[in-house]
């Protein structure tokens, strides 16, 4: 019975979006019509499932509900299992999450909400932005109300704000798919190029010649990090390279 079963509690980063919008008496950025749209057909088209995996993930839809049925969703795809109405529904029961999720009529009535799946990757990039905007407000307001604590360190309420920004756009970075045939060409040119360049090289000149010798440049996708103490300069060291 769905009266017995259990669900998961509401993600923090939820509550704080409830709190957010308590506080400043608005409602967060969202839009739950196109959510529901949008998970209708996942469950009818696997091919939508495909065209918006890359753009949504749970903590992109407002409703708690959509969050309970999207990653129901996700776990079938992930499986290589059928995603339509049945499965969903029998996937969610099974982790005692259709409760939460609104029940099997409210999953049921998603999929009526579709007329064409024809637009989905527009709709789920909607989506997607009102959740960036709801995330937004929250570090903001999370700065906001440490900056008027005097126990806070202003550099660590600096680190605290840029690494809160860099997760934002860290986790809604859109992925492209390349073919093998062009990752290889590309390569090619890459190593030609370096080959080419007669003071090392290879990446992006940080323009400290000592710091160029050893790393041969800034290159493509290696991850940098800038480590010292608050207030030893790591931001004007990143911002003259």
């Amino acid at each position: 019975m769905e009266s017995n079963e259990t669900s998961r509690k509401p993600s923090a980063r939820a509550k704080i979006g409830t709190l957010i919008s308590n506080e400043i008496g608005r409602i967060p950025p969202q839009s739950v019509d196109l959510e529901q749209v949008v998970l209708g057909a996942m469950m009818l088209e696997r091919n939508a499932v495909n065209e918006t995996i890359d753009i949504l993930h749970e903590a992109s839809f407002y409703d708690p509900k959509h969050q309970y049925i999207f990653k129901a969703i996700l776990d079938l795809f992930a499986a290589t299992s059928p995603v339509d109405l049945v499965t969903v529904t029998e996937r969610l029961a099974k982790n005692g999450e259709l409760a939460a999720a609104g029940g099997a009529g409210y999953v049921s009535q998603l999929t009526n909400r579709v007329a064409s799946s024809a637009h989905i990757q527009y709709h789920a990039r909607i989506i997607s932005e009102r959740y960036i905007k709801r995330e937004l407000i929250r570090i903001s307001s999370e700065i906001i109300r440490d900056a008027y604590d005097d126990t806070k360190d202003v550099f660590d309420l600096l680190n605290q704000a840029e690494s809160g920004l860099f997760q934002i756009a860290e986790n809604n970075m859109t992925k492209q798919v390349n073919t093998m045939s062009k990752v290889v060409k590309d390569a090619i040119e890459e190593i030609e190029k370096a080959r080419s360049n007669s003071d090392g090289v290879s990446g992006i000149p940080s323009g400290f010649v000592e710091l160029d010798k050893i790393t041969s440049g800034w290159q493509r996708s290696d991850m940098i990090v800038i480590a010292a103490r608050p207030g030893m300069g790591k931001t004007a060291f990143v911002l003259s390279t």
